[in-house]
Formats: C-alpha cells, structure tokens, sequence
C-alpha cells in the first residue's frame, strides 16, 4: 500500500513568520507531527511519503503513485484542504482525512472518503482493521482520550529538515484550565496527559541523530500543566540530555503562573527553554473574568511577562479584542501593556469562537455565530457579532496594530524588552544561515528599508550597550519586517 500524506498549506499570517524565515533561507516553521506521527501508526510494510506543501509542491505523479491519500489540517488550512482534496478526488484517489479542521466542519468536506477524528491513536487503527477487512466505515470517532505512553516516535525520516527553522514535540495533551475561547479542553480534556522522560529523551535522540542542531518546539498548550512530572522527571531528564550537545535549545507554550515558580523557570532555562509563548488576551480584568481565564486574575501582569524576562524566559504574547466587557478604549490599553511589558512578539486577534467551546455554545444560543470562522485569529476577522458592534472592533483592531507594528514602536518594544531580558549564559552555535540573516538585515531594513532611522539607531544601541544581546536585536528587526509585510497586505 502506498500512502501518501499531505499536509496543506498556510495562508500568509502573522503567525506563519514567512517573511522572516526568508532571510535565515528556510520554507516553514514547524514540520507537520500530527501527520509524522500518524504515519509512525501507519503499518510498516506501507510505502509512506510525506508532502508538505508550505515547503514544496505536490506534483501529478506524486497524486499518481498513491494507492490512499491521508490529509490533516488545520481550521487555518481550510482553504488549501479544499484545493488538495478536490485535486486528489479529480485523479480517482481514495481520501482519509483527520486534524481539527474536520472536527467542527466534516460535513463541509463530501469529497473525503472516510474521516478519522480525535486522536489518531485511538481512531486510527480502527479504521486500518476495517480497512484490510474491505469494510472502511465513513466517519470514526471517539469520547475516550489516548494513553499517549503509547505513541510511537513521529517518522523524521520522511521530511527534509533542512526546509525548517524548529522540529516540533508533544509532551502532553490537555489543560488544566477553562478559558470559554479555547478549544484544547473540547478536543483534548482537562486532565493533561504526558509521555515518559525516556519517550522525551528517545524523540530527542532520533532529532539529534539525524543532525537537528536548531530550535525544538514543545507544542504543549500547557507545558507545566503537571508540574509535579515535569519537576521531578521531565526537566531533570532534559538536563542531563543536554550536556555535551551543542545547538537544540526549547521553546513551548506555558501559563503566566509559571511567573511564581522561582525554581521551575531556573530548571526550564537550565534545560534549554528559551522562549515561551502565554495566553495573556487582555489587561482588563472584566474581560479576563468573563473568559475565565481566572490563572490571569489578580496579578500584575506586566510584573509577571518581566520575572519571566528576567529569569531568562522571552515572553511571546496572545491578545485578544472584542469581549463583551471591552471598551472602545481597550485597544489604547492593549498597546500600553504591549509596549510596557516589552512583549516583541505580541500576536493580537479580534474574539473568535471555535467550534465546540463554551463560547461557540454561548454565541450560538444568543444568534451572534455569523460565518465559519476562519482559524487565523489575527487577521482581522472574527464569527461573532461583538457587542461594541462590529464595525468598531474592526477600525479599533486595525489602528491598534499599524500603530504596535509601526517600526518606532515595534523598535521601542525592543529596547524595553532588552533592557529587561537577563539572557542565560550558554555557549551558542552560530549557524550559516544566522550570518547570512544579518547581512541580509542590513542591506533589507537598514539600506533599503523605510525603517532604516529606527534599524540603525537599534544596531548601535544594542551593540554598545548590551553586546551579547546583538544577536537577538537583529533578530527581532526581523521580526518586525515579517509583522509589517503581514499587517500591510491585511489592511489592503
């Protein structure tokens, strides 16, 4: 049996960095897991070939040697999916589709032959036993949630690596939390459910070997979800794995309650942490009651983002606009807290209601649900009717980020975050495509860019004030010019 599995691809977003991966010369963020490790589930007599189509095409004679075509994405990719499916159906091929795009919206897909829903560890073999019997079923779902002490190691060895800037991994799958916007909990539960330090450690060992020497993303939604394991077994694992290995370093998702935990984030940066992104959404505390997202209640949250800087963490920020309880001046205070906290990569989006959370629940008995939504939460888009009326929200949004990603102050967020960022001491692997990035910064953004003034002014005061932070000021300008090519051609 030929497989072959494709992954569709990303509209530009703010989130893609396509712009920014340009200049260190890589096609893609991350590598499709989802799909690496379905095709670890897949049987092993199967002939198996991945596509992703943000690093290359898909070609008719790939379609051609396919006896089966297995798609997954993402609500973003719906656009994309729609595209391969249709193309891959034209050429007579069976179709099995999964991810979270399906979940809410299979119905909307007739030209799918049979789709495998919730987690592929469950669903999957299934659907392979009814498969060799002759008798697939249409739809294959589930209640239950996987033992993923279970999931095998995803199938590296089927992509390029060279096409990414980071490879990806799961810890766990859950959050403890509630937030009524997020769909974690509806797709994966409350209780979070982890893999063994040695499943960690044998993952790392097969990135490594294959000569993977960059960034390795933890896509926890919550990383210390179990903080118990994670103190006792995961990180202390990490350590050891590190020492003598030079180039991985970690970056994952984690909740602003980390900020408490003096021990954890000194272990975390111990392990390679590096970055960490946290759902912060708004400053407003009405706002942050009504989603209940009550982990950032009665803290000072500027406080917080800045222990986390200076423990060694760089804080990548999620905001939200358009809560029920927002004011038309809650898009002054959002860049007030961006700008103060220092949060460079601060991704802002109107509300969305993604299928199956409390909200969707909420908005859909109320009548407020007005179009699918479209997964890409900063483009300016939003399912709901918002009560400061739609229109508002829209011309708030809009001048809330040309005026966040305007390069003074894009750059002056720079400055605050590097005064503030504490950069742990480790001995750091300066690869080709880094060198190649800075000339390339030079010559784009402080030759010919229209933020030259602000480039050079950062260049100089970075170099001289805080040497060994350069690197990542270049980085940064970066990207900014990513955020500004993204918000340009939105507000067009």
């Amino acid at each position: 049996m030929n497989a072959l599995l494709i992954y569709p691809e990303f509209p530009d977003t703010f989130w893609s960095f396509k712009h920014a991966l340009r200049f260190i010369r890589k096609k893609a963020s991350s590598p499709p897991l989802g799909l690496l490790t379905v095709a670890a589930l897949l049987p092993e007599g199967w002939n198996k070939r991945i596509i992703d189509l943000n690093t290359r095409h898909l070609s008719d004679a790939d379609i051609a040697w396919a006896d089966l075509v297995f798609v997954s994405a993402m609500v973003v990719q719906r656009k994309s999916t729609y595209e391969v499916i249709h193309r891959c159906k034209l050429a007579g091929k069976k179709i099995v589709a999964g991810g979270p795009l399906f979940l809410g919206e299979w119905e909307k897909f007739p030209e799918v032959d049979h789709f495998v829903l919730n987690e592929g560890e469950l669903t999957l073999p299934v659907f392979l036993r009814d498969l060799e019997r002759g008798s697939p079923q249409h739809v294959y779902t589930t209640t239950e949630y996987a033992d993923i002490t279970q999931s095998p190691i995803p199938q590296w060895e089927l992509i390029d690596t060279r096409y990414y800037d980071s490879l990806s991994i799961q810890y766990s799958r859950g959050c403890p939390f509630n937030c009524d916007f997020c769909n974690v909990t509806a797709m994966l539960g409350h209780r979070p459910r982890t893999k063994t330090a040695r499943q960690i450690i044998a993952e790392l060992d097969t990135m490594y070997n294959l000569g993977w020497r960059r960034n390795i993303f933890f896509v926890d939604d919550n990383f210390i979800g179990n903080r118990k394991q994670i103190k006792e077994e995961i990180l202390p694992a990490l350590i050891e794995w590190r020492k003598g290995k030079t180039g991985c370093s970690f970056i994952t998702e984690a909740s602003i309650n980390l900020a408490d935990d003096p021990e954890l984030m000194k272990m975390m940066v111990e392990a390679g942490f590096t970055s960490v992104f946290v759902g912060i959404e708004t400053p407003d505390e009405e706002s942050l009651a009504e989603c209940n997202k009550g982990q950032n209640l009665r803290r000072n949250l500027v406080e917080s983002v800045h222990t986390l800087q200076r423990w060694g963490l760089q804080v990548m920020g999620g905001f939200i606009v358009g809560f029920d309880s927002d004011r038309p001046s809650i898009f002054q205070r959002q860049l007030e807290f961006i700008q103060t906290s220092g949060i460079v990569t601060a991704m802002v989006g109107m509300l969305q209601a993604p299928y199956g959370t409390k909200l969707y629940q909420r908005m859909e008995e109320e009548g407020r649900l007005i179009q699918d939504m479209t997964g890409d939460n900063t483009d300016g888009s939003t399912n709901i009717i918002p009560r400061m009326g739609l229109e508002t929200l829209r011309q708030g949004y809009q001048q809330l980020l040309d005026e966040l990603y305007s390069p003074k102050r894009f750059y002056e967020r720079v400055r605050v975050f590097l005064e503030t960022y504490n950069p742990p001491r480790v001995n750091v692997t300066l690869h080709l495509e880094e060198i190649y990035a800075f000339f390339a910064s030079v010559w784009r953004l402080g030759i010919v860019g229209k933020e030259r003034k602000e480039y050079w002014r950062l260049f100089f005061w970075t170099l001289l004030k805080y040497p060994r932070k350069f690197a990542l000021a270049i980085t940064f300008a970066i990207y900014g010019y990513h955020f500004r090519r993204v918000n340009r051609a939105q507000s067009t």
